[in-house]
């Protein structure tokens, strides 16, 4: 992994793909080209980050090529098992992986660990509780949330009666229309969880409405699955009925999903994975997630989340003291969004000024945003990958400030354009 001034001392280096461009000159060298775009740029996007080598080499190893669809045979008390053959060995690792998971969360919840990516794990999570046409009380994306939590051009939005609760004037999520709209509507599901939501979110309040009504719960966790694991931020386990999240963002892991759920759901569970939504499992990337889970086990992990949620503190800080508008004033997590509603240019003119100085981050709308989401008027700027890096409080500050420059000379062109 290269550290923060772009010097990689690891063993994945241009050397490590110099075989690919010998068998395939193009993608060999497109795959070099990202590699050093990701060592020499400030990765800020919230939902990025990098894994470790371990991770890199199970998830390139010999297991890409082993099919295994089904489950391992324990999980089916004797039952099909697996439709292939030859699977002795990635039953074990895929069982290890799932007691794993629940080790680092500290939960007996079932989990799958099969899903390919957050959003399919999302699917199966409505699948295991739901009918095509019940009803869904969420977070719009407009507001924070996610793709997959009822969005019409999403099937989440296409297969559900979708309704959505609103944040309040200061951009958080607000609780008290959470829970006229629960009894209003009488939903099947309340769902929570966000991709770009910057405050500690009330699980145990959810779950009481969710009661109240008669509702299943359901928490997409993703982006903050590692501070949850970490302790930074409260656990929706013991709340929740089902539990979704990916493992790449602040888990530092392999791209791919995992549901939980309460022993119950179990087997429907299952079936929404397989064979519901997907075939085969990818072996490869289990393992990649068996790695991950095993380095969020260690107690550098919590020193790690910890200084991503100090870094993101610190990040947003020098925003507020610089004069910028920050949805909800600041953040308690590894994200959030600076509101630029007030400049002439939209957040997708500072993510394109932002990556030719070498910053990435990404579009993003905020609450009641006039803009499309082509433009928005916001961008979202995350702290995980840069804290893999090496990066504390003060780098961050320096980026915020580099920023600012950005924004400044933005500003200035667009005025005079006009």
């Amino acid at each position: 992994m290269f550290n923060k001034d772009g010097k990689d001392d690891s063993t994945y280096n241009v050397d490590n793909y110099e075989f690919i461009k010998k068998t395939s000159p193009t993608v060999g060298a497109l795959i070099e080209k990202e590699y050093n775009r990701q060592k020499n740029n400030v990765e800020l996007i919230a939902s990025e980050n990098y894994c470790s080598e371990a991770v890199l080499a199970a998830c390139g190893s010999c297991l890409s090529w082993k099919y295994a669809e089904g489950y391992p045979y324990v999980r089916t008390s004797g039952n099909k098992g697996r439709y292939y053959g030859g699977t002795e060995f990635v039953d074990q690792l895929e069982e290890y992986c799932c007691d794993k998971w629940r080790e680092v969360f500290k939960t007996d919840y079932h989990v799958n660990v099969q899903p390919h990516s957050g959003s399919q794990a999302n699917f199966a999570g409505y699948k295991a509780l739901l009918e095509p046409g019940d009803t869904i009380l969420s977070l719009s994306l407009d507001n924070g949330g996610h793709l997959t939590h009822g969005s019409s051009v999403n099937f989440s939005g296409k297969l559900y009666d979708v309704h959505f609760y609103d944040v309040d004037e200061k951009g958080y999520i607000d609780m008290d229309d959470v829970r006229k709209k629960a009894h209003d509507l009488k939903p099947k599901l309340i769902m929570t969880g966000a991709s770009a939501y910057s405050r500690i979110i009330d699980f145990k309040t959810f779950s009481e409405i969710a009661k109240e009504v008669g509702a299943y719960f359901m928490v997409d966790m993703a982006h903050i699955a590692g501070l949850v694991a970490a302790g930074e931020h409260p656990t929706p386990f013991g709340y929740a009925d089902i539990v979704t999240t990916t493992t790449h963002k602040t888990l530092r892991g392999p791209r791919g999903g995992l549901v939980f759920g309460k022993q119950e759901f179990a087997k429907k569970i299952d079936s929404a994975v397989f064979p519901y939504s997907q075939g085969g499992p990818l072996e490869h990337i289990i393992a990649g997630k068996a790695v991950c889970a095993e380095e969020a086990l260690k107690p550098e992990f919590k020193t790690y989340e910890h200084q991503v949620v100090v870094n993101c503190a610190a990040l947003c800080d020098e925003f507020l003291k610089m004069g910028y508008k920050v949805v909800t004033g600041g953040t308690d997590n590894h994200v959030f969004l600076l509101d630029l509603s007030q400049f002439s240019f939209s957040g997708r003119d500072l993510q394109e000024a932002c990556d030719a100085v070498g910053i990435t981050l990404n579009k993003n709308a905020v609450p009641n945003d006039k803009r499309s989401p082509m433009q928005t008027s916001g961008v979202r700027i995350g702290t995980a990958p840069m804290t893999t890096r090496g990066f504390k409080e003060e780098d961050f500050r320096a980026v915020a400030r580099r920023i600012d420059e950005v924004v400044k000379k933005l500003d200035k062109e667009k005025k005079e354009e006009k």
